[in-house]
């Protein structure tokens, strides 16, 4: 067999896998345009011949769409913003900075990877409960302002950076503060892309840290609102399906806009697989 037909049934596999992967979503979004008999029709219809665009204006008056959408839009960026400070800073100390049990205290760092959040679930909401965070937005920013994994992602990217360069800098004068904001941050634009991709998409995602801490209605973020609406209205289905396709727009619209920086991020931080 030929190296071209070859690659010809891989890009054909491919495409086919892209299909069916796609089809959900595509599913969805027909779906929410359509009257809530037709959702579940038989044999499916694929295409939406009279489209019903006023789920999407019906969805802001019988849900509180507003307030789940500000919250989880706060929560994210600011998390994010946080997840990229803390990550970038620590991994600048572990990758060009010597000190003294620098590798184990990373190693250890890197370890609680492998642990799963449930081991230490309770203990981390007697801890927020304690601190009084508890149905508040804080105590979900306090839990994720920083992590194993986007410490190590930034590390391993900062080890890419010439230590001369570095190096040059210091014998000028300048501080490791100076260093790490001046030269290192302009440099690492498609880690901290990458960074800030993966922590935003899992802070928006995220189900079961709202669902463990923020009670109040008026802080549900959009999941746990979601999930109050399907309840309330389980007969809408064209409603919940518009709901769901509002709920993922702003994180396929962002993952699109930076998709570029988020591979070249993936492929410089040792992330390749």
């Amino acid at each position: 067999m030929s190296k071209r037909i070859l690659r010809a049934m891989v890009h054909l596999a491919l495409g086919v896998a892209g299909v069916l992967i796609l089809l959900p979503f595509y599913w969805m979004v027909m779906s929410s345009l359509k009257t809530n008999n037709d959702v579940f029709t038989i044999p499916v219809r694929w295409i939406t011949t009279d489209p019903v665009w006023s789920n999407y204006a019906d969805i802001w008056t019988k849900s509180e769409m507003t307030t789940w959408l500000g919250n989880t839009v706060f929560l994210s960026a600011l998390v994010t913003f946080l997840q990229l400070l803390t990550g970038s800073f620590a991994a600048y100390g572990f990758a060009k900075i010597q000190f003294p049990g620098r590798d184990v205290l990373f190693l250890a760092y890197i370890g609680t990877l492998a642990v799963p959040w449930a081991s230490y679930m309770v203990p981390q909401f007697v801890m927020m409960t304690k601190l009084q965070l508890t149905d508040t937005l804080w105590a979900m920013v306090a839990l994720q302002a920083f992590g194993a994994l986007g410490v190590f992602m930034m590390k391993q990217f900062y080890e890419s950076i010439p230590d001369e360069l570095l190096d040059a800098a210091r014998i000028d004068g300048m501080s490791e503060y100076g260093i790490y904001r001046k030269i290192v941050l302009p440099l690492s634009t498609p880690a901290l892309a990458s960074l800030a991709l993966i922590t935003l998409v899992n802070t928006w995602n995220d189900y079961l840290g709202p669902l463990l801490y923020l009670r109040s209605p008026d802080l549900w973020t959009i999941q746990i609102g979601l999930k109050s609406f399907i309840n309330q209205y389980n007969a809408e289905h064209a409603l919940i399906m518009t709901g769901s396709v509002l709920s993922i727009l702003p994180v396929v619209a962002i993952f699109l806009a930076g998709q570029r920086y988020f591979v070249e991020g993936i492929a410089t931080t040792g992330l390749k697989g």
